[in-house]
């Protein structure tokens, strides 16, 4: 009888060979994750070359990657100067508007929806580090869903929060290394962060929308949680069925689709009762 040996020397090679193979790919798809295009391209967009390196390796490294460092802490600092930007500008361009109407158009401004759209158009997302399997998809199905929302969504779709905080952590670094400059903070962000929303733009919540409608109106309006059940929301104003709303990811998306589907319903419902 022939010896085995050399059959089972074979398998063992074999089975080494798919674990190697499964090994590259795993790591190949980790590094689809953690290896991004040259920092100095991110320089070129901003029009601005940092004194600090560092800085600008910080504000594009993701507390996933696990690197002992984040852009947690320039994403604070950038939250708070963006803020204090915004405030600063609006004051002085608007001196008839009330605190309430002006906060919140800087609220509009500095929100995740309007900042993750900053990062798509100028393609800062490419060059984020991180370890978030799923933070490309969500991308793009951002960047598709935007397209039915030039300016803003209002609520209405799933925003990647990652993609907000890595505009204000680039924020930070600027501020940080430029000395505390908000001056040149907002000369390198001023043209980035268009299109800025101004107060001939400025959209109204559609659930705030819907209550403020049904009230000069005399109309009761309830929401029916179905989330749980269906994913959906349902909207009935004065008992009549009105709109609907759904969203797997986030309830509160449904939430606020399903008072969009009622503004849109209810303005046609409206106008064949005047007529």
């Amino acid at each position: 009888m022939k010896s085995l040996e050399p059959l089972l020397n074979l398998q063992h090679l074999c089975v080494n060979e798919k674990a190697n193979d499964s090994s590259v790919e795993s790591t190949q798809k980790t590094e689809l994750f953690t290896t991004p295009l040259s920092l100095d391209e991110v320089e070129v967009i901003l029009g601005y070359e940092f004194k600090n390196k560092q800085l600008l390796e910080e504000a594009f490294t993701h507390a996933s990657l696990g690197e002992g460092f984040s852009n947690e802490r320039l994403e604070y600092v950038g939250d708070s100067v963006l803020n204090l930007l915004f405030t600063k500008e609006q004051y002085f361009e608007y001196p008839d508007l009330s605190p309430g109407v002006l906060t919140r158009l800087r609220a509009a401004n500095v929100d995740s929806d309007k900042l993750a759209r900053v990062a798509v158009k100028h393609g800062f997302h490419r060059f984020l580090r991180h370890k978030k399997p799923l933070l490309e998809d969500q991308i793009r199905q951002f960047s598709e869903e935007i397209q039915r929302f030039p300016l803003h969504s209002n609520g209405l779709v799933d925003v990647p929060k990652a993609l907000a905080d890595l505009v204000e952590s680039i924020i930070g670094a600027v501020f940080i290394d430029s000395n505390s400059s908000v001056d040149i903070v907002w000369k390198v962000f001023k043209d980035l962060l268009e299109p800025i929303i101004r107060r001939e733009t400025l959209k109204i919540h559609p659930v705030t929308q819907l209550y403020e409608m049904c009230q000069k109106k005399n109309l009761k309006v309830k929401f029916v949680d179905l989330w749980k059940e269906s994913t959906t929301f349902d909207v009935f104003v004065d008992d009549q069925f009105v709109g609907r709303g759904s969203c797997s990811l986030k309830k509160e998306i449904a939430h606020n689709r399903a008072a969009k589907d009622a503004l849109d319903n209810i303005v046609r419902i409206l106008d064949k009762k005047d007529t």
